[in-house]
């Protein structure tokens, strides 16, 4: 197991241009490019587990794979064609769900499967749906968990409305539909990420979106006719990934420039969150090819408490960092609605909770989500429950006053240079226990 060694740290001013690419975005370039027509060439593709599980299932699936310099380019096959092997997802619910969703209506019989934390994490989400509209999935526990069994079967358009906001459910199902016959309709209560809605209508998906008034979110489009037209991306800094060290920015009243940053408004919103609390907050917007890309500046101010009870779908990556930023506010905060939370790659609120006590917090409990007394952070050893997002919040809580995190390999998920630029701020050292 590693464990990672922080050292307290002071003041600093950073710019930082070399931050983890966009998870979201990387899965999505090489699953669709299994649906284009001619290659694609896609630079600054996330070398992190995740991702790099999404790309070998991929290949498995006839996706063909070549370095051009610092760019990919996919080539996608004839047909996608069924494996020799189970499709190995590691820790990447965006690949188990995405893929679910894809692979439904593809002639082949398919076995996705996980790490022992994908494999409980819940799955009747998107198994239910897709099986109500003729699809074929198997797995544990009456479909509610991988591995997952899926025979390629012949699918029914669907009009269909999802009690949750989530970009994995509506990919999934978006997906599906593209191997369905005729047109679909999918309804949300809020708008969750909707890269896949971006890419897929640059594809040439015939797709309508519509923002109902009582915040509803629609998509309507059509089944696929014909292999989509091919794309060509850079792929931007992930917003989930710069926000840790706008929260050290925070947490040491200090000075940070994020870089080429995607700014989709469904992926900043934890930066509007830290300027409502009082940090300064400001974007300078310079590019919008797929989507809105700029720099971020962040000056670390002293922060006061705040409720988060809206727009959960905008934040859930970023609570466990936000968290932090609670713990060192003036007065109380909380976060309700956020019972998605206890399904992550950990039980989010549980880890947030035995951490921040660990740090001498004061902070409550609920079932959907929980309230944190801002105070001083202590010198402590804290867990990463084998999530990575909550490996990273409390390293970055730790400047303030130093600590290790135990099991902290699971970073590499997702940021493998965080402790790299982490270094930059204050002394790292990582330890091996067996």
């Amino acid at each position: 197991m590693r464990i990672t060694k922080i050292k307290p740290a002071r003041s600093f001013e950073l710019e930082l241009d070399c931050i983890a690419t966009d998870k979201s975005i990387s899965h999505r370039s090489a699953i669709f490019a299994l649906l284009a027509k001619a290659p694609c060439k896609v630079e600054g593709y996330l070398m992190g587990e995740d991702t790099l599980h999404t790309l070998d299932i991929a290949r498995a699936l006839g996706l063909k794979v070549e370095e051009e310099g610092k760019a990919f380019i996919f080539t996608p096959p004839q047909l996608i064609k069924e494996p020799h092997s189970i499709l190995d997802c590691g820790n990447a619910g965006t690949a188990m769900r995405l893929f679910a969703g894809l692979l439904s209506g593809v002639n082949g019989h398919f076995v996705l499967s996980g790490d022992k934390y994908l494999n409980e994490r819940p799955m009747s989400r998107i198994t239910t749906p897709l099986n109500n509209i003729g699809a074929c999935i198997s797995g544990r526990e009456g479909n509610a968990y991988a591995p997952l069994s899926i025979k390629g079967a012949r699918l029914e358009s669907f009009d269909y409305t999802s009690k949750i906001a989530s970009a994995q459910v509506k990919s999934a199902m978006i997906l599906a539909g593209l191997h369905s016959r005729g047109r679909s309709r999918f309804y949300e209560p809020f708008l969750s990420r909707n890269h896949t809605e971006n890419m897929l209508q640059a594809m040439g998906v015939k797709m309508q979106t519509k923002v109902y008034e009582n915040g509803g979110y629609e998509v309507v489009f059509d089944s696929l006719e014909q292999a989509l037209e091919p794309f060509s991306l850079k792929i931007p800094a992930d917003p989930s990934s710069a926000f840790y060290f706008a929260l050290a920015a925070c947490v040491l009243r200090s000075r940070v420039k994020l870089k080429n940053v995607l700014l989709n408004k469904t992926r900043i919103e934890a930066f509007e969150v830290l300027q409502r609390m009082g940090a300064e907050v400001t974007y300078h917007r310079y590019d919008c090819a797929y989507e809105e890309i700029g720099d971020i500046e962040v000056l670390g101010k002293a922060l006061k408490g705040i409720k988060i009870e809206h727009a959960l779908a905008w934040l859930i990556d970023e609570i466990p960092a936000l968290s932090i930023c609670f713990a060192i506010a003036e007065g109380v905060s909380s976060v309700r609605n956020a019972k998605e939370l206890r399904v992550k790659e950990s039980d989010r609120i549980h880890a947030i909770i035995t951490n921040l006590r660990a740090m001498g917090i004061e902070c409550e409990e609920f079932e959907d989500g929980f309230s944190v007394y801002g105070g001083e952070l202590k010198s402590a050893k804290v867990d990463s429950f084998g999530d990575h997002r909550i490996a990273m919040s409390f390293a970055i809580a730790l400047l303030a006053c130093g600590g290790e995190v135990r099991d902290s390999a699971c970073i590499d998920v997702s940021f493998p240079q965080f402790l790299k630029h982490l270094s930059h701020i204050t002394s790292v050292e990582n330890v091996y226990e067996s």
